[in-house]
């Protein structure tokens, strides 16, 4: 497998000899998990602590909520949910901080904070200055495919050829960051499971994830704990299955193992230790000769 160096300041992180882990941190009172758990500054900052300790390389923490019909918050507001977590995490933590974002202003105040990637689910298109900001600092960016909104984007999305329309969206995506002034060495590609997707376009996108290698980018993959892990899960007659059952855990590691073994060099997780030990095997079963 390919190996990847992304660095900003004093972070250096090597991608492909082994499955990094990205460890979720939502500070929001509606994400579809976690909503509400972590909103305490200092309990966020404590989980963030843990799942560097269980072995994240990447800490992501997003002020947002991008479930499925969520409504947007305020510049403001997320800044004030992420901004006291950051500026204590980067005292604590040895790993990169990564900012889930859409908003330039966030992302501006979050990298003077000591972020260093910017994690931006619309690929820099929601906020005409986020490619701005991204080339002024200099900081890897995740170009994330989403069909519509997250307010719209479950809204039965179709597609004629979803793997062609996903590679044409990247295509253009990195185009515009690169004419931006962004590095294509910062530039990390996520074809957005669960974002405008129904449960067979995440099968197939995670089936068929290394149709994206040939961009010679690294590939960010986001299952943890989402719809189509629970639905697939669910009884003939019941709903979707809890996203915090031990059930959806054992799912989202089998999908979790599947995209590393179809080329995954990054995970985005909530369990870190349980993925840690997903990825030691698939790791070692990816890269045996």
């Amino acid at each position: 497998m390919k190996t990847y160096h992304l660095s900003y300041g004093k972070h250096r992180l090597e991608l492909g000899t082994r499955t990094l882990i990205m460890g979720i941190l939502n500070i929001t009172p509606d994400s579809f998990s976690d909503g509400g758990k972590f909103f305490d500054t200092d309990i966020a900052v404590a989980q963030g602590e843990k799942m560097v300790a269980e072995g994240a390389d990447i800490l992501d923490i997003g002020g947002e909520s991008t479930r499925p019909f969520s409504e947007a918050v305020s510049e403001e507001e997320e800044t004030d949910r992420v901004l006291p977590v950051i500026e204590k995490l980067v005292t604590r933590v040895t790993v990169p901080i990564s900012i889930d974002t859409a908003k330039a202003g966030v992302a501006r105040r979050a990298i003077k904070a000591g972020a260093a990637i910017i994690n931006d689910i619309s690929a820099l298109r929601l906020d005409p200055y986020m490619s701005g900001v991204a080339s002024e600092y200099g900081v890897p960016v995740i170009l994330m495919h989403m069909k519509g909104t997250p307010r719209t984007m479950q809204t039965a999305p179709v597609y004629e050829n979803l793997i062609g329309e996903v590679r044409a969206f990247f295509e253009n995506a990195v185009s515009n960051a690169e004419k931006s002034g962004i590095s294509r060495s910062k530039i990390i590609l996520d074809p957005g499971i669960g974002f405008g997707k129904t449960l067979e376009h995440n099968l197939l996108l995670i089936r068929h994830l290394r149709e994206f290698e040939s961009f010679d980018l690294p590939l960010l993959i986001g299952v943890s704990r989402k719809a189509f892990i629970r639905n697939l899960l669910k009884d003939k007659d019941s709903k979707e299955a809890d996203p915090l059952s031990p059930e959806v855990e054992i799912g989202t590691q089998a999908a979790v193992a599947a995209a590393i073994l179809n080329g995954a060099h990054i995970v985005r997780v909530h369990n870190v230790a349980a993925t840690r030990a997903t990825a030691k095997i698939a790791d070692a079963i990816r890269n045996i000769n």
